[in-house]
């Protein structure tokens, strides 16, 4: 879509939205807008659609993510402060028993009380570096709108000036950077306007009956209290009539009845982003969005990207960024890596993506810590290897307590994959697809996505008759899903005369290994196994050549 129409578009939704000021204060605006960077390409699909993925993220295939805000403080899981305000729901519930009602003590007195004492990036950092991810990313902002970094543009609402009064996206990158991490950043909070309109409510029965929640406070209220002299409205951004639904998901793509943000909340979003990609310099930018950050109702996401590739391109002399998104068309594929949520593709993908999927819950939660509901490291490792063998990017949250630390089932997880990627990493890293990305039982179900992802469990576990390849160099890795009880693995795909091998097989050796005694025939390549299976036997590399 070219220029002149998205703006046509874009007059229909907001008749006052003016996006050719790049770079230029409004009169009397202070501080001045964030300027987009000068270069190839400009805010539009078709010169978006220039972009090739960096080598580096292509090789790295595996990252961790801390998604750590200050909905981590009450460690009672994702959206907390949007549940906290739906009378009923288990996070209202609880949070009336730990800090009240709402309406007295809300989601800006949460912050208030988040600290993140405990909070060591280095040691954390190091732990990630040791378990083999390639690539560290940071949250920087949630739907719950709080910068955790310096922000001239949310100078009250960001945790250098509450909660832990540290600047956290400094903290990691630096962290990140000092263990060879490329370096990553999330930015969520373009929900905030629709996300936060439970925060306008109030309780429909009870003793709290028509009190209102604390969505829609002034500065003026704040007087004697804590926040005295802090805009409750520059957090909850609840000055607008409400969405003609309550069914965030229903106004994720901006339709369906949601209330449409105003110029300032869209243009603030591209001048906090635009800050935060200029002093902290991030390899990755990940939005949380269907397609770019506020499309169709702005385009200030297509300048928030085409100024990340313009300034890559200025200060590296190449395009060496890489930005995420969700539910992109084939065109818009091409314009950034595509991430699915929580879910994975059923083919091989003919460019570069990622999976994010977490351990747990996104924000941590103390419930899954009780009840050991983690994923294995096996589900982990097993996700991977089949994700990297159709092109794909593993980027895993391990969630982060309020204080600022992991727990010890976490570290537990976390360190096993380490330990088989020290084994068999060769087989992931730095690979490509091959002709086909698997054969076995699981392969005869492939669960759909839906919408930015969430088809994760849905097909049929993995045995060991299940198979992934990738390839580097001459050589095709088969990554066996479990080690056999016959000792033996058959490969129907590299039988001999398959059109998928060009050359008879004369060697295979286990990785991590030795050489293996094998014969290849019409039924398939078939190895013989040593006696005694792998310290960790649920997946193990073939090097074929």
């Amino acid at each position: 879509m070219k220029r002149r129409e998205i703006l046509k578009h874009l007059g229909a939704a907001i008749p006052a939205l003016a996006v050719a000021r790049y770079g230029q204060a409004a009169a009397g605006s202070a501080p001045q807008h964030e300027a987009m960077a000068r270069g190839p390409f400009k805010p539009d699909w078709d010169s978006l659609a220039a972009y090739r993925t960096p080598d580096w993220f292509w090789n790295a295939k595996f990252g961790i993510w801390a998604h750590w805000g200050p909905q981590c403080e009450p460690e009672f899981g994702d959206w907390y402060a949007r549940g906290m305000y739906e009378e009923g729901s288990d996070a209202y519930k609880y949070h009336l028993k730990k800090y009240g009602h709402p309406s007295q003590f809300g989601f800006k007195d949460v912050i208030h009380q988040w600290k993140a004492e405990r909070w060591d990036p280095d040691a954390l950092v190091s732990l990630y570096k040791q378990a083999g991810a390639r690539y560290f990313v940071a949250l920087a902002n949630h739907h719950d709108n709080f910068d955790l970094y310096a922000s001239k543009y949310q100078p009250q609402w960001n945790s250098t000036r509450l909660g832990p009064k540290k600047d956290l996206i400094a903290g990691w990158g630096v962290a990140a950077r000092r263990h060879g991490l490329r370096f990553g950043v999330s930015v969520h909070a373009a929900h905030a306007w629709t996300w936060y309109e439970t925060a306008q409510g109030a309780d429909k029965t009870g003793p709290y009956a028509g009190v209102p929640y604390d969505g829609k406070l002034a500065t003026a209220d704040g007087k004697g209290k804590w926040w005295q002299g802090l805009d409750p409205q520059a957090l909850y951004a609840q000055n607008h009539a409400l969405s003609k639904t309550r069914h965030t998901h229903e106004l994720w793509d901006w339709g369906n009845g949601a209330s449409v943000p105003d110029q300032a909340y869209c243009e603030k979003l591209y001048d906090r982003t635009v800050e935060l990609i200029n002093n902290y310099d991030p390899d990755l930018v990940y939005y949380d969005d269907s397609k770019l950050p506020l499309w169709p109702v702005s385009d200030v996401g297509l300048r928030m990207a085409a100024h990340m590739y313009n300034r890559s391109i200025a200060r590296k002399g190449k395009l060496d960024a890489v930005v995420n998104g969700k539910i992109l068309d084939e065109q818009q594929r091409k314009t950034m890596v595509w991430d699915i949520e929580r879910g994975q593709s059923n083919v091989i993908e003919p460019l570069p993506w990622q999976t994010c999927t977490c351990i747990g819950s996104w924000h941590y939660d103390r419930r899954v810590y009780d009840n050991k509901a983690y994923k294995s490291a096996q589900t982990v490792v097993h996700t991977l290897i089949d994700v990297v063998s159709k092109n794909g990017n593993l980027l895993l949250s391990v969630p982060v307590r309020g204080d600022g630390t992991i727990d010890e089932l976490e570290r537990a997880i976390v360190e096993e994959i380490g330990r088989w990627l020290a084994v068999n990493g060769e087989a992931i890293y730095d690979t490509r697809p091959w002709s086909v990305f698997g054969e076995g039982p699981s392969l005869a179900e492939s669960s759909p996505l839906s919408g930015p992802g969430f088809n994760e469990g849905k097909n049929k576990p993995f045995t060991s008759d299940d198979i992934r390849f990738t390839t580097k160099g001459d050589a095709v890795y088969a990554i066996v899903m479990g080690w056999p009880a016959s000792g033996k693995v058959a490969i129907k795909g590299m039988q001999s005369g398959s059109p998928q091998m060009t050359k008879a097989v004369s060697r295979v050796e286990l990785v991590g290994g030795s050489a293996l005694a094998f014969t290849q025939g019409p039924d398939g390549l078939q190895v013989a196994l040593p006696a005694n299976a792998p310290a960790l036997p649920y997946a193990f590399a073939l090097k074929i050549t």
